[in-house]
């Protein structure tokens, strides 16, 4: 059973979100050789203020 987690900014919507599992989902099955009812996704929405790069938070880049 596949478990692909996902953390992204928030800010998407939920239309992005599904085609976005839903390509994960087949990717997955065609190069795993799976059913699509075995691959789980878990998106995390995260604030750019909760995620940094080098030592800098992503709402505070320019």
């Amino acid at each position: 059973m596949p478990l692909i987690q996902v953390d992204m900014f928030e800010g998407r919507t939920a239309d992005i979100k599904r085609e976005f599992v839903e390509g994960i989902t087949r990717e997955t099955c065609r190069l795993l050789k799976c059913e699509p009812a075995s691959v789980q996704v878990i998106l995390r929405d995260v604030k750019k203020s909760d995620w940094a790069t080098a030592g800098v938070l992503w709402s505070e880049k320019k």
